[in-house]
């Protein structure tokens, strides 16, 4: 485990990432790889995030945004996807207290209409509960797809134009990222895929259009501060143009 002087020496001597995204793989096969069931993987996954919400506060990333649950999850079997969805609603009422002990104001984005009641509810108010707190942002992604956020966006503005509220020539990027489950907050600097996958799963895929892609072969229940660091240190070594170039 990293100690206090790496920690500090990275917060002192690398780039930190304003906004770190992380699509959170490898559960399942963790799991399999212990002969455990697959869902005692996604619960360990969850005690991950945890730790990673600290970290992540102690080197000064302000905004950390993770992927729970797709919309293409659904697929999964119903004993697995049920499972999940008791593990969410068990998990975001856990999360309080992490997330008043870190000052992390904590906001959900995408359809939650497949939600349980209680489900809702419980994200409602750890929304309401922590969002006055700045010292970090922690952005939930459940039942989320960058194209069904796309298309959610698209039938907003539509409405808007129809009542009069947007003039269409007057669209812009900004206003597209306005109309956006992720409105207010900055794009990602840096996303972190674990598990080794080289894909992004219809994850964020507008917002990551400029993003630092970082892929490890660690499994997400086994991700801690010193594979942060790496991820952060790869970062760092970045020469992010934007499309343009250095004169």
């Amino acid at each position: 485990m990293a100690t206090k002087e790496q920690i500090q020496n990275a917060r002192d001597t690398l780039k930190i990432p304003n906004h770190l995204a992380i699509i959170l793989d490898g559960n399942g096969r963790w799991a399999e790889r212990k002969h455990l069931p697959r869902k005692l993987g996604h619960a360990q996954g969850c005690e991950t995030l945890e730790q990673t919400i600290r970290d992540c506060n102690e080197l000064g990333i302000k905004y950390l945004t993770v992927y729970g649950f797709s919309t293409e999850n659904w697929k999964r079997s119903e004993e697995e996807v049920g499972a999940l969805m008791a593990l969410f609603h068990k998990y975001i009422i856990k999360l309080k207290k992490v997330a008043m002990d870190e000052g992390c104001r904590v906001i959900s984005i995408g359809d939650r209409s497949r939600f349980s009641p209680s489900l809702i509810d419980a994200l409602n108010e750890i929304e309401e509960l922590t969002k006055d707190l700045t010292e970090m942002t922690l952005v939930l992604a459940l039942n989320y797809g960058g194209r069904d956020e796309i298309a959610r966006a698209t039938r907003r503005m539509y409405k808007a134009v129809a009542a009069g509220e947007l003039d269409p020539d007057t669209i812009t990027e900004q206003t597209v990222s306005a109309y956006l489950d992720t409105a207010g907050i900055p794009d990602p600097d840096l996303l972190v895929r674990t598990s080794g996958e080289i894909r992004l799963s219809n994850f964020l895929i507008w917002q990551l259009a400029y993003t630092e892609i970082y892929v490890t072969d660690v499994l997400w229940p086994d991700f801690n501060m010193d594979e942060l660091i790496k991820a952060v240190e790869a970062f760092s070594k970045r020469d992010r143009r934007f499309g343009g170039r250095k004169k």
